[in-house]
């Protein structure tokens, strides 16, 4: 069970009717939990979301109420769906995206390079970027709904030399999307690596052992800052977060992951990914 403020998640693997009864012996002993303290969940808002293709699919209920199930619902923020791809929360956050940046256009006639695209740095990209290392996209159409949404904000511009989007993005230094998220997820590998945010970094990363020979998924070491790449079968544990993010932090220079400091970090981070632009 995860909690965070008033949200609660249960989970459980089901392979069997005895695991299903584990389970709903679990969510009839939460509803006693909040009977007897005075805390009630609100059964209507309370869902199942079944995961893996060989799920069985049970039904299970709280309070007598069978619980409708759903492909998707939204966690803190993010889209999360069945089959945890993100799609559907691509096309949310670029809807969304998309009807602010509509509005910041009809409020401001002049489009500077400085106003305009601060106003879009601060209400527009940051819905496209929120929480993305949880969500970052693999799939190209995907990949290109949230880049049209930058190229189009860009597009918008005045003064610009550039004639296209590439072009126009060196001039204004504003990295891609695809560029940003990375950033994010290097910033969340710092932050697991270092100690800063307090889970166990063996979960999520594997560090090369010494005196192993160099492969293309055991990098040549250099002191205590590779990582170890590991290969996955399915879609999604090749797109996953500790996956893709450890090839990309064995591409840092060196002395960008070999800082303690986290300011430091990010200041060598954004040096380095002016230079992808």
């Amino acid at each position: 069970m995860k909690k965070f403020a008033d949200d609660t998640k249960l989970g459980h693997p089901v392979t069997s009717e005895n695991d299903r009864k584990q389970l709903q012996e679990q969510l009839n002993s939460l509803c006693v939990w909040a009977n007897k303290w005075g805390m009630e969940f609100n059964v209507s808002k309370c869902k199942v979301m079944h995961f893996g293709k060989n799920n069985p699919k049970f039904d299970y209920s709280m309070k007598n109420s069978i619980l409708a199930k759903v492909d998707h619902e939204k966690d803190l923020g993010v889209q999360i769906s069945s089959n945890l791809k993100p799609s559907q929360h691509c096309r949310e956050i670029a809807r969304k995206a998309k009807g602010i940046l509509k509005q910041i256009t009809k409020a401001f006639h002049f489009r500077d390079r400085f106003i305009f695209l601060n106003l879009y740095k601060r209400y527009v990209r940051v819905h496209l970027e929120y929480s993305s290392p949880s969500w970052c996209p693999w799939q190209t159409g995907d990949i290109e709904e949230l880049e049209q949404v930058q190229k189009k904000a860009v597009g918008m511009i005045s003064g610009l030399s550039g004639n296209t989007y590439e072009e126009k993005l060196r001039e204004l230094k504003l990295p891609s999307l695809i560029l940003r998220r990375m950033r994010a997820d290097m910033i969340q590998t710092f932050k697991i690596i270092k100690g800063i945010d307090k889970v166990d970094k063996h979960h999520w990363f594997k560090a090369p052992q010494p005196g192993r020979r160099t492969t293309r998924n055991i990098p040549n070491i250099d002191g205590e800052n590779s990582l170890q790449v590991l290969f996955h079968h399915t879609e999604i544990g090749k797109n996953f977060f500790s996956t893709r993010a450890t090839k990309d932090w064995n591409n840092l220079p060196v002395n960008v992951k070999s800082t303690d400091k986290i300011s430091v970090f990010k200041k060598l981070l954004d040096k380095y990914i002016e230079t992808l632009i």
